[in-house]
């Protein structure tokens, strides 16, 4: 079964965001790579719970502006992808390999709802 795996929180101001989302749940945030993009800790391993990302607001203002998404860790991106389009879906993202991560997608839902969906590497 799929389940989530991993969230990201698209901000305007990506130091204004830290130091909101540090200091309400005392989140802590490394930087990943040569992009503008913090990874998430918030909790530590073997605790219940999501680590994820924040970058900069992807898809504009209004109706199109994204708040969290989360990302689905699935066996067979390729298949999911049928399946969401099968299924009243879109694609909001073509299939992309992020290295070290996996295969990444990003999709909407019949609502019009934006997640993430991933294969992990080692299935690539």
């Amino acid at each position: 079964m799929a389940r989530p795996l991993h969230f990201e929180i698209h901000v305007d101001d990506m130091e204004r965001g830290r130091r909101f989302y540090q200091s309400v749940f005392g989140w802590s945030f490394q930087k990943w790579g040569d992009v503008d993009y913090s990874l998430i800790t918030t909790g530590e391993e073997g605790t219940p719970g999501i680590n994820g990302g924040m970058l900069p607001r992807q898809g504009g203002g209004g109706d199109e502006a994204t708040g969290w998404v989360n990302t689905v860790g699935v066996e067979d991106l390729d298949a999911t992808l049928a399946s969401v389009e099968a299924n009243g879906g879109s694609i909001a993202m073509p299939k992309a390999k992020m290295e070290g991560v996996g295969w990444l997608a990003y999709v909407k839902d019949t609502e019009g709802n934006l997640f993430g969906i991933v294969q992990d590497i080692s299935e690539s």
